[in-house]
């Protein structure tokens, strides 16, 4: 299961034939997402196990397993903003039950991320997709 966002990052993907091209893509992913307000990065909005510094601040609209799932977030580091991105992609506007079906390492393996990302960076993802899987499974 993919959003009609991800479907088109994975295309663009395909198209990208270089690593170095879909990285930059990734980190132009990132540079169009708009700044998380600062009253939003607080400790309670920092995903832990990242390497660099993450807020996810999530908004469920509606509530039980068909409210709506929407986060906004931010890093330091420009290729995680990017990631940020490429996981709003996947996510965002997705039912709270729908959010708990996604195979997010299958869909992102789609991507070839599996393969082009630091352990650091790996590690990150998987902290970032886990608080989105809490936040969804919160609200169900």
């Amino acid at each position: 299961m993919a959003t009609a966002a991800f479907e088109e990052i994975a295309e663009t993907f395909e198209f990208l034939e270089d690593w170095e091209d879909r990285y930059r893509h990734v980190i132009d992913l990132g540079k169009a997402m708009p700044a998380l307000d600062e009253a939003f990065k607080v400790p309670s909005l920092k995903v832990d196990g990242c390497a660099s510094q993450v807020w996810l601040h999530p908004q469920i609209e509606g509530q039980g397993p068909d409210a709506i799932f929407r986060f906004d977030g931010e890093s330091d580091a420009m290729i995680v903003r990017g990631l940020i991105a490429v996981l709003h992609g996947l996510y965002a506007g997705l039912t709270v039950t729908d959010v708990l079906r996604v195979d997010a390492g299958a869909e992102l393996a789609r991507l070839g991320l599996d393969e082009h990302l630091s352990a650091q960076r790996s590690n990150g993802v998987r902290a970032m997709v886990e608080r989105i899987r809490q936040t969804a499974a919160a609200t169900v």
